[in-house]
This record gives C-alpha cells, structure tokens and sequence, in this order.
C-alpha cells in the first residue's frame, strides 16, 4: 500500500473516531428534561395543557412566550423588541429544534428570564416542550 493511501486510511479513521456534537431528537431532551423534574418536589408528569398556558400567558412581565414566537408556535415569529425574524419553535414545523441540548438550555435561560425574570424550572421547560412537541403534529 503506498504511503499516500495510508496517510488518507489514517485521516479518515480519525474523522471517525472523533467525538463530534450530534443532534438529538425533541425526545430525547425532554427524557432529560424529565429526568431533573423528577428530583422536583410534587413532579408527577409533564403536561401539553399546562405548557401551552404557561405559553400564551403573561408571567407578571409584559412579555409571554407567544409575545415573539405568536400563539401559533407553528408560525414565524418576531422578537417583541428588535422585531428580529424568528423560526418557528414547533418541531413538527421546524425540524432544528430542539435538537441541540446546548442551545436549548441557552435559549430557556435567556428566554424565561424575559418572561419570568428567573430561570424556568425542570416542569415549566418539560410542560412547554410538551406542548411545542404536540402543535402541528395531529
């Protein structure tokens, strides 16, 4: 085998061998979502109902989850202040999300401190999923 071939055998090997980051299906991070709930005090379960109130609702602020992404998950949005464009949040409408446990984490910190002015917790993160998880898929 020539040295050339050998050296590419080696690189491709590598490419393979090297842990990348890898999507994840919606499931899959609620069973990790759910996972946490369950160290909650009371959790018994998530629910569609009461993530798409806790979605449509105003937590006290002047912003709910639907003041950008619109009571239609399945529909563009638009961010109440930059008036910046924003993907639809309903997986079966938008396939990118919630498959990287990263940015969901990031953007449930960032997005329930604007509507709640403090972290969400495992049950309100695991209700709403359900519910995001549910629209645009009967």
């Amino acid at each position: 085998m020539s040295r050339a071939l050998l050296s590419l055998g080696l690189v491709v090997t590598t490419l393979f061998a090297t842990p990348s980051a890898h999507a994840e299906t919606p499931a899959e991070i609620l069973a990790s979502i759910k996972s946490s709930a369950a160290g909650e005090l009371g959790f018994q379960g998530f629910s569609a109902a009461r993530g798409e109130n806790f979605f449509k609702v105003k937590h006290g602020g002047e912003w709910s989850c639907s003041s950008c992404h619109t009571d239609n998950p399945a529909a563009q949005g638009k961010h109440a202040k930059t008036e910046k464009i924003i993907k639809p949040i309903a997986p079966a409408a938008n396939p990118e999300r919630f498959t990287d446990p990263a940015k969901v984490e990031k953007w449930f910190k960032r997005n329930c401190k604007d509507v709640l002015e403090r972290e969400c917790t495992a049950q309100e993160k695991g209700d709403v999923m359900t519910y995001l998880m549910g629209v645009g898929s009967k």
